[in-house]
């Protein structure tokens, strides 16, 4: 069973987006060691607790720190972007390091909406359809002969595998149609990864990127020795949630402020209606828990992000994570073993 990574690049209540930076390529070279598939790192703009806004930038830094892993962005935000330029950034890493690159697509807007105007106007960023756009993006990765303008860096076959992100019924239908693998953001949409996967499988359409459905789903898990400590790193997630019902952003507090909060009864059951998307609890808990989601979606993979507050414990529960991989089961079905832009790349490294 293929696990992988999903890292924000967390900025933690008294911590700096240096910091941030700096434990993602510890946490990446980690997971290099435990033998994790990939590693992605996703786009966010104005968020003061994600440093992750440059996913380009960042992939570069922690291939070059890594030996196997797989590393990508999960995802561009293409409607951000002229595609020419996202093809001649993932060009460019893939001819620094072949058969590790991975283009995860977005559509969401990575921000307020004030900072996404900043990024791009909303008048480049709506003057074409996102199906517009990703075609466009696709004939600057595959260039005909007598193209006027071409992505340079692509040329010679520098083209990263393609993924559309979603967490909806209506992103695995487009993810189908185009014949893309498709990651689901369970954790961010739990309630909806079961219908949003069969919705994939039903409307998948071979393609040159992918000969049968090819999928990841993201799940957020907080894993710890026993249930009891992994529920005290917990707390914090918890009580962010709760700050953002509340209408109030909060940077992720350490376990202590969590556990000092006074919570009313209906904080309490605001925080049971809008965690259950949470892995929580020691490897046995967590095994049968993605067990359950791997049962429900069918899916190939699990990409694991790990909201806590202090480095050494998101360590760790990665560190967990590895040690009950191979308990978890996959799909029954053969072909799953062997999917485009997954190759074997060992011998590149």
């Amino acid at each position: 069973m293929r696990i992988s990574v999903l890292d924000t690049s967390p900025i933690v209540r008294g911590s700096t987006p240096r910091q941030a930076l700096h434990n993602t390529v510890d946490l990446a070279r980690l997971a290099d060691v435990l033998g994790y598939h990939r590693y992605w790192v996703p786009e966010h703009h104005g968020m003061r607790g994600v440093a992750s806004s440059a996913p380009a930038v960042l992939v570069g830094h922690l291939a070059g720190a890594t030996k196997r892993l797989r590393v990508g962005a999960g995802g561009v935000l293409l409607p951000n972007h002229a595609p020419i330029v996202v093809a001649e950034q993932f060009g460019t890493l893939v001819a620094l390091h072949p058969g590790r690159i991975d283009l995860g697509l977005g559509r969401a807007p990575g921000g307020s909406r004030a900072a996404v105007e900043a990024v791009r106007p909303e008048a480049e960023r709506g003057a074409k359809t996102f199906r517009e756009q990703f075609d466009e993006l696709r004939a600057y990765l595959d260039p005909v002969e007598d193209a006027r303008v071409k992505a340079i860096p692509v040329l010679g076959g520098n083209v990263p595998p393609i993924w559309l992100l979603g967490s909806s019924a209506g992103s695995a239908e487009l993810a189908g149609e185009l014949g893309l693998p498709y990651a689901f953001a369970h954790h961010l949409n739990a309630g909806a990864a079961v219908e949003a996967m069969c919705v994939y499988r039903e409307r998948f359409r071979p393609s040159g990127h992918a000969a049968v459905p090819t999928s990841l789903v993201s799940v957020s898990v907080i894993a710890a020795e026993d249930d009891e400590r992994a529920e005290w790193l917990a707390g914090p997630t918890r009580l962010k949630v709760l700050s953002r019902v509340r209408g109030e952003r909060i940077l992720l507090p350490s376990p202590e402020e969590a556990a000092a909060y006074s919570y009313t009864e209906e904080d309490r059951a605001e925080i049971a209606a809008r965690s259950g998307g949470v892995l929580v609890g020691g490897p046995a808990t967590v095994a049968e828990r993605l067990q359950a989601v791997l049962d429900g979606t069918g899916t190939d993979e699990l990409m694991i992000t790990t909201p806590v507050y202090e480095h050494a414990d998101r360590r760790r529960s990665y560190e967990l994570v590895a040690s009950i991989a191979g308990r978890l089961v996959g799909p029954a079905d053969e072909t799953a073993g062997r999917r485009v832009g997954d190759s074997d790349h060992r011998d590149d490294a």
